[in-house]
């Protein structure tokens, strides 16, 4: 006959029992106890725990000790990812699966494939000043905000009016981490437009108008995302729950709450550092970049590049976990190459790069299109900045020119 007890004498035997013993003193199944545990985790019920340990007892009594560690415990769990979703942001399910649309097929007429749209460093709220520079480059919120409403506009005139009569099953917008600026560096605390919190808002207002074109634009959105280096709110990044530290990670949850009961849009949002895909038969693999480190003078960020990619597909040949096209970005330098896809930023030159001897690179993100049988076909840089003037000789010559040597 099944024995009733306290949830704090059912929690002190969970510490001195396993399940199987706890069953039987109870008298009920291994997965009634499992299911009863599981209910008093969800609850938080804290106040079972702490009424277990009695105010009068002795700090050294194992028994308070064993209390104050299944208190702990239940706090931490109460406390991770999955509940942030569910109970904070209010989600359902984390969704996880690549959307059907996605999967290999044969193409048909006037199908070119699935474009992608890589977003990354945005570095939202970030100051770049001009005279600082050069004045080849300017950034604040307000030039922010028009080059991610350029990015959009002018994805969709590249995949529309360039490419006539090309149909798509939808779009991949692929978010690349670094979205907001973040206070990691003395200078950037100084110079910042806006605090954190408020950036964080204005950004996921900005992503989700981002979303919505794409999605009335092309039907269907599939959005991979991970998190930065700069959007943490710890000294130095963190290999363990390196996500759950991150502001771009709080807007991606936020995000897929908005877009929770739109059928259209499908969100990835990993627990660790990188996300995985398929488009057709093309694995795909986003990461940050991060945690690519070294480079000279000569070769620049793809020396230690090729190097991180080359560890990265070891370490996931051996797990089965295989890709064909890495995506990063952190470099600030477009390169699109046949295995790897690294990303500009929607900053631009700015002052480090200055300071540091970088080659210019204008503000642009990554476009591209996976044909179902050619996999990579069009690749075509979204330029999100003013285009540079030409001189006036070059802007009164011909469609193709060259000097006469004669």
């Amino acid at each position: 006959m099944a024995k009733k007890v306290s949830e704090a004498d059912f929690l002190r035997l969970l510490e001195q029992h396993d399940v199987a013993e706890v069953a039987r003193q109870l008298g009920i199944s291994d997965r009634a106890v499992r299911k009863r545990r599981q209910r008093i985790r969800e609850r938080g019920n804290v106040a079972a725990v702490q009424a277990a340990a009695k105010p009068e007892a002795k700090a050294t009594d194992p028994e308070v000790r064993a209390l104050r560690a299944q208190l702990r415990a239940i706090t931490s769990e109460k406390l991770d990812a999955d509940y942030v979703r569910r109970k904070i942001i209010g989600l359902a399910k984390a969704p996880i699966d690549t959307p059907d649309w996605l999967v290999q097929r044969r193409a048909q007429a006037g199908d070119l494939g699935v474009p992608t749209l890589f977003a990354s460093d945005w570095h939202w709220a970030e100051k770049v000043d001009p005279r600082q520079i050069g004045g080849v480059n300017e950034y604040d919120l307000a030039i922010a905000h028009r080059r991610a409403r350029k990015m959009i506009e002018r994805t969709i005139h590249l995949l529309r009016n360039c490419m006539a009569g090309a149909s798509y099953p939808g779009i991949v917008f692929a978010l690349g981490g670094d979205m907001v600026s973040g206070d990691i560096h003395e200078e950037l605390q100084a110079t910042n437009e806006m605090e954190i919190m408020p950036t964080v808002l204005d950004l996921v207002g900005v992503l989700q108008w981002c979303i919505q074109q794409l999605a009335d634009e092309f039907g269907r959105v599939f959005v991979p995302c991970v998190s930065g280096n700069h959007g943490r709110n710890t000294k130095k990044i963190r290999a363990k729950g390196r996500n759950h530290t991150s502001f771009d990670w709080l807007m991606y949850g936020i995000l897929a709450k908005l877009f929770e009961a739109d059928p259209r849009v499908t969100f990835l949002i990993p627990e660790g550092s990188d996300a995985s895909w398929r488009v057709y038969g093309m694995r795909y693999r986003l990461s940050h970049g991060d945690q690519f480190r070294g480079g000279d003078g000569m070769i620049g960020a793809l020396g230690p590049i090729i190097r991180g990619d080359h560890k990265k597909r070891s370490r996931d040949g051996q797990i089965g976990e295989g890709y064909d096209v890495l995506m990063i970005g952190h470099f600030h330098q477009l390169i699109q190459l046949q295995r790897l896809i690294v990303n500009g930023s929607l900053k631009g030159y700015d002052e480090y790069a200055y300071a540091n001897n970088f080659g210019f690179e204008r503000a642009r993100q990554a476009l591209w299109i996976t044909h179902p049988e050619h996999g990579i076909t069009f690749s075509m840089p979204v330029n999100v900045d003013d285009a540079p003037k030409l001189a006036a000789d070059e802007a009164a010559a011909g469609w193709v020119s060259w000097r006469d040597c004669a």
